[in-house]
């Protein structure tokens, strides 16, 4: 398989000449057209499929209690959403990037995301600094990205026991010795289960997952959006302490 550390290699050799980079540069969007044709081409004969169970249903009331017919329409769905995410995943490079105010755009994610735990007992919690700079990026992209690692966090803390769940989203700058800042740093850090240490080296490729359900692209996104904005994605956890998703923008 294709990992993503592939791609810090041939980011190398594209360095190497311009020759270089116009070939495997066309290699790669050649290869994406083709997983996009791909992916059409299987979502529309799908499409037909589940509004065809759809319409059984409706019309068969009694399908619902036959044995394998509510399992049937959850792979139907799964497949679905394996191929959305697949789509995603195939364009996460491809940014529109545009001049942001950093501390208003987390301060957006942060909000919407406290919204959607209302209803839990998750203790939510994000320090956001005033004094961050201004950045290009993919706005979009790197909301995903963000909900992504906290919708995460929030899987992590509500599959354990916990008597008190937290989740801290802190985002500050990073500065030189003169006081310059180079990079944004955001970590979202719960105090879940953990992730064991054989599942560390590995989370972040694609198909991937440790959890029920899961299609094991959503990290893998999050890797290569980040990589996109020259940015790096890293992650450390002691099960039954503390995991912390590290993500570095630079400005």
């Amino acid at each position: 398989m294709f990992l993503e550390s592939d791609f810090d290699k041939l980011q190398q050799i594209m360095e190497e000449s311009p020759e270089k980079r116009e070939l495997l540069e066309r290699l790669l969007e050649s290869h994406q057209m083709t997983i996009s044709a791909i992916s059409h081409e299987i979502r529309n004969p799908l499409t037909l499929i589940y509004s065809t169970l759809q319409l059984i249903s409706s019309q068969h009331p009694e399908t619902s209690s036959f044995k394998y017919w509510k399992q049937l329409i959850k792979d139907v769905e799964y497949t679905n959403l394996l191929l959305e995410e697949l789509s995603i995943y195939n364009n996460s490079d491809r940014l529109a990037l545009t001049p942001t105010d950093t501390a208003s755009f987390f301060k957006t994610t942060a909000l919407s995301f406290a919204a959607s735990i209302t209803d839990t007992d998750i203790e939510f919690t994000s320090r956001i600094s005033e004094e961050l700079p201004q950045i290009n990026c993919d706005s979009i992209k790197l909301r995903q990205v963000v909900l992504n690692l906290l919708r995460n966090a929030q899987d992590g803390v509500l599959a354990c026991e916990e008597l008190q769940r937290k989740i801290l989203l802190d985002v500050q700058p990073l500065t030189d010795d003169s006081g310059q800042t180079f990079s944004v740093c955001v970590k979202i850090s719960d105090n879940g289960c953990g992730i064991p240490q054989e599942h560390l080296e590995d989370i972040f490729e694609p198909f991937t997952t440790y959890k029920t359900g899961g299609t094991g692209l959503g990290l893998a996104v999050a890797s290569r959006i980040t990589r996109a904005h020259k940015g790096s994605l890293t992650v450390t956890s002691s099960p039954g302490d503390l995991t912390v998703f590290t993500l570095s923008l630079p400005v």
